[in-house]
């Protein structure tokens, strides 16, 4: 069949062999995840065979004054935005400009040991450099302007997390690295090069660089909530803390000619692809599951390449089955949300057969669970111990959001089960999840606790799946 998409201003006509029975299953689930997680707007974009076979947008842009999801708004993708940052770096060592086993040091020699760390564990997550933002929240620190060399100064400087090449560790500080190289070995801004060498070529013609500013009035707006209370326009992030590592919006449409390169492989040389899918491995061998900029994998016998993404007020997925020529891209308009993901696990399975994703759990943290489930039952009844939470996390906490807690959460009664499903090292911290069902209700906590016990984090999220 042959469906007409909007892409940008302009209809494209696009062969599809997509039945009319996919096509609603993917609407239906689209529906589902809305329903469930009360996010106002998906824009999702679907390649089948190689080709763009679906692009349809879902719910509300804007909720004040309304205004319908379009397809050809553009929406910030967050940290899959990281693996453009990549390509442009392995452009440049095509060109002979630089070398991944480079040490950093040789164009930031201001660096923590930036003579050990190379530019390849900058781009694999495997530097030791600390996050500057784990957090699912903007702090009232990150709402003032920055510069990528403030956040170096500050982050880029702190003693490394672990040894260079130990360990993976997420860490958005890397990205800045790997920003600043690709300007200094390429002579040009980030942005200007990424137009000039990725963008134009592809004929990727709605990014926009949502770090300079704001998205235009006709994008949609970024929601956040406190814990199920009214959806709130999020805040803006200030200018200069997304450099590199989630500063791009874009249509899903635009996203679907992104993946459509990589698994066709026309825009890099043969070998920059073979570095940046290849899952990079620990100095003992182990596996990180990551490439460089990318997450890498298998599904149920289905290679993929994938990444997620989060800023203020934007939640992304976007996975690329490359031997099967398909790809799903779910773009969506609330912070610390599940439903980008939720959607993105139900359409995998009806764009490719058998694709699934397992749910990630851990063994259980009997004491991680009291605490957090005893300051979920204090702010259902609009109280909290102050004295547990970070300076940052105490600033996030307003009335206005104590109330919210409060209002949202009480109806709920008294948890059926509070387990803890994921557990892992960020950003010098310990990032926890935790599944909190109700009769006919599930949420999700998560938290980031520091070194010393204090809270950096503490949000209710609802979800989806």
């Amino acid at each position: 069949m042959v469906c007409v998409l909007s892409v940008g201003s302009l209809p494209v006509m696009a062969q599809s062999t997509m039945p009319a029975a996919t096509a609603n299953g993917i609407d239906a689930a689209a529906a589902d995840v809305l329903k469930a997680t009360g996010v106002p707007s998906a824009s999702v974009s679907v390649v089948q065979n190689g080709k763009v076979a679906y692009v349809k947008a879902y719910g509300m842009a804007r909720l004040d004054p309304p205004m319908p999801a379009e397809t050809g708004m553009q929406y910030s993708i967050g940290s899959i935005s990281k693996q453009f940052t990549a390509a442009l770096v392995l452009l440049l060592q095509q060109d002979g400009k630089l070398k991944l086993d480079d040490p950093v040091g040789k164009y930031l020699p201001e660096l923590t040991r930036a003579n050990e760390v190379t530019i390849r564990q900058v781009l694999s997550m495997t530097s030791g450099y600390q996050d500057f933002w784990p957090e699912d929240y903007v702090m009232t620190s990150m709402m003032k302007s920055t510069t990528p060399q403030q956040i170096l100064d500050i982050w880029g400087k702190k003693p490394l997390d672990f040894e260079p090449g130990t360990e993976w560790q997420y860490s958005n500080t890397n990205y800045v690295i790997a920003g600043r190289i690709a300007e200094i070995a390429g002579g040009k801004p980030l942005i200007e090069q990424l137009q000039m060498r990725i963008f134009q070529p592809l004929k990727m013609t709605g990014v926009f660089n949502s770090d300079a500013s704001r998205l235009p009035p006709n994008d949609p707006t970024g929601y956040y909530q406190h814990a199920l209370g009214p959806l709130r326009p999020a805040p803006q992030e200030g200018q200069g803390w997304m450099f590199a590592a989630g500063e791009l919006a874009m249509p899903a449409s635009d996203l679907a000619l992104w993946n459509i390169s990589m698994m066709n492989r026309t825009l890099l040389a043969p070998a920059s692809y073979e570095e940046m899918f290849t899952e990079v491995k620990l100095k003992d061998g182990k596996g990180t599951g990551y490439g460089l900029g990318v997450e890498v994998g298998n599904r149920n016998g289905h290679r993929f390449i994938a990444h997620d993404g989060e800023v203020s007020g934007f939640v992304s997925e976007n996975i690329v089955f490359p031997d099967d020529k398909a790809a799903v891209t779910v773009l969506t308009n609330e912070d610390a949300s599940n439903a980008a993901s939720a959607l993105g696990r139900k359409i995998a399975p009806l764009v490719l057969s058998g694709a699934s994703a397992a749910e990630v759990s851990s063994a259980e943290a009997v004491s991680a669970e009291k605490r957090a489930l005893d300051i979920f039952r204090g702010l259902q009844d609009g109280k909290l111990d102050r004295s547990q939470l970070t300076a940052l996390c105490d600033a996030y906490f307003t009335p206005e959001a104590v109330g919210d807690f409060a209002t949202s959460l009480k109806p709920l009664g008294v948890p059926t089960s509070f387990k803890q499903v994921a557990e892992e090292k960020r950003g010098g911290m310990t990032f926890r999840a935790f599944n909190v069902a109700f009769p006919g209700r599930q949420v999700r906590v998560t938290v980031y606790e520091m070194p010393d016990g204090k809270l950096e984090q503490y949000l209710v999220i609802p979800t989806g799946s």
